[in-house]
């Protein structure tokens, strides 16, 4: 799915590789790099802003670039690049949003209004996750180089939670001027903190803007390291070869062991609020999933508390929600929770058991330690206690391989996650539920095709609409209320949120997470050892 934000496909990084990048030496125990080392497992295939789509690239990005506006851990809108706050016309259809002065990109080109809609622009045209805008902006003026007016077709309560996406990261209109249809993979023209000195998929180092235009950095410099495996990256860390250790597909025995190392005060362990949700995507558009009945059985199976205990040792919390707690507040929607006896009795119903027992196969992907876990305690769940009415089979797949393809319908149920791209309620309901074309309850067209489940309803297409007319509490009201439909009618199964983490040596500074779970890499730093 080329929507989700975790691409996890990994690659190999030799110790010899690391040492030209990092003046590391694999027979020393401590980098003595005046660069601070961040590594995470994978590769960054772009670091184009219109074709991010991974955590990994968002926390570059967030390195080498700014954005409008940033939202605090409280929900606030803060300007970044803007000098103030959006204001919006009594009809809520013309934004106005006045700019900082004096800016400059990397190439020193001056930031302004110009270069803002350029950006825009560009991802409307090419943005992989260009539906977060879908056709809310009728067009965009820049009546002064410090201000720009955003014309939208209907009034929109989301724009403003839009303007903080790191997608929306300003971009030079010089050095881009021949990538406006077509992205730039492997370099970037930012406003921010650092420069991107040297890029490869595995490899990037980042040295600091000395022109910029707010705090400067804390430290001389990143080099952000992928490793193809969890346990290479574990040993590592634990080595100290890198400094700083991002949690993303580091296997969850792993996580357990620095939570122990860090109770021993050994390192620093740093924790964001739990915003990505794992979840299971079930293809309504064809039998049998397409019986309402069948789908509520099989999300009556899974035995979450089992999955959390054995997995994630508890580090996870299990979810009957597709929207973290965080953005909701409360529990007043809740999704189908594990009741064997009750399933056995749907299958019953539905003409199972008894000799007929009831097959899913079940997609995880082969690059995502929890995902095998995930699929292999929940076949074995459903045979110690569903046996007689229903079975599991689980085949493993390349996570690139399985986004590419979700779209083509192939897999009956795959277990996939998400984070929203940017800190609301409708970032996690909008990219799974939102549909085009559809006929009755099958989408053709949209969101639900790109996430597998090719759901639809013609009521939250219309709750949508009513809830970018709304704010604070009545807007939220709306939201849940598509959540509500959407758990009756089962396109998905929540399994768990997570917290993204990350640990530093204890010569480091603590890492610290925004509210996007992003770690702030200029605040990081190296104390004398």
């Amino acid at each position: 799915m080329h929507k989700l934000k975790y691409l996890r496909k990994k690659v190999y990084i030799t110790c010899t590789l690391i040492a030209i990048f990092s003046q590391y030496s694999c027979t020393k125990k401590i980098n003595t790099s005046q660069n601070i080392s961040i590594a995470s497992s994978g590769k960054i295939e772009s670091i184009d802003p219109a074709r991010a789509n991974t955590l990994k690239a968002y926390q570059l990005l967030h390195a080498l670039g700014d954005t409008l506006y940033e939202l605090n851990n409280e929900g606030e809108l803060i300007p970044k690049l803007a000098e103030s706050k959006p204001i919006i016309s009594k009809d809520k259809l013309r934004i106005y949003i006045k700019l900082k002065k004096n800016i400059l990109f990397h190439d020193g080109t001056p930031f302004d209004s110009s270069s803002m809609k350029f950006t825009i622009e560009r991802f409307q045209n090419i943005g992989t996750l260009n539906y977060i805008l879908n056709n809310k902006i009728k067009s965009i003026e820049t009546p002064s180089k410090e201000l720009l007016i955003i014309n939208l077709n209907n009034p929109s309560s989301s724009i403003e939670g839009i303007l903080t996406s790191v997608n929306l990261t300003p971009i030079s209109p010089n050095f881009y001027k021949d990538h406006f249809d077509k992205f730039l993979n492997d370099n970037f023209i930012g406003t921010g903190k650092y420069r991107l000195k040297r890029f490869s998929n595995e490899i990037q180092t980042l040295s600091p803007n000395v022109s910029y235009w707010s705090n400067k950095t804390k430290n001389n410099g990143i080099n952000f390291i992928g490793y193809n495996s969890s346990s290479t990256l574990y040993g590592a860390f634990i080595s100290k070869q890198v400094d700083v250790l991002l949690s993303n597909s580091i296997e969850d025995t792993l996580r357990a062991k620095l939570n122990l190392l860090d109770q021993k005060n050994n390192l620093k362990e740093s924790e964001s609020e739990p915003i990505e949700i794992s979840f299971i995507s079930l293809r309504t558009n064809k039998i049998p999933l397409n019986n309402i009945n069948i789908r509520l059985a099989i999300a009556k199976s899974l035995n979450r508390q089992l999955i959390r205990n054995k997995i994630s040792f508890n580090l996870r919390n299990s979810a009957l929600s597709l929207i973290p707690l965080i953005f909701k507040k409360d529990n007043s929607v809740s999704w189908p929770d594990f009741d064997p006896k009750e399933s056995i009795r749907i299958f019953r119903e539905e003409g199972y058991c008894d000799g007929n027992i009831f097959n899913l196969p079940l997609t995880y992907r082969s690059n995502v330690p929890t995902d095998k876990l995930i699929a292999f305690y929940w076949q074995q769940s459903v045979k110690a206690e569903m046996k007689d009415c229903f079975s599991i089979t689980i085949n493993g797949v390349e996570s690139t391989t399985i986004y590419k393809n979700l779209s083509k319908g192939i897999y009956p149920a795959v277990i996939l996650d998400w984070t929203g791209t940017y800190s609301d309620p409708e970032a996690y309901l909008s990219p799974l539920l939102s549909c085009d074309k559809f006929i009755r309850n099958n989408c053709l067209k949209g969101e639900s095709v790109y996430s597998g489940s090719f759901w639809a309803s013609e009521k939250v297409e219309k709750l949508f609409k009513e809830s970018d007319n709304l704010t604070g509490v009545e807007r939220l009201k709306k939201l849940l209320e598509i959540e509500k439909r959407a758990s009756q009618s089962l396109p998905y199964i929540p399994i768990w949120t997570s917290s993204q983490k990350a640990w530093s040596q204890n010569y480091i500074s603590k890492p610290i997470f925004n509210s996007a779970g992003i770690i702030n890499m200029s605040e990081l730093v190296k104390n004398e050892k």
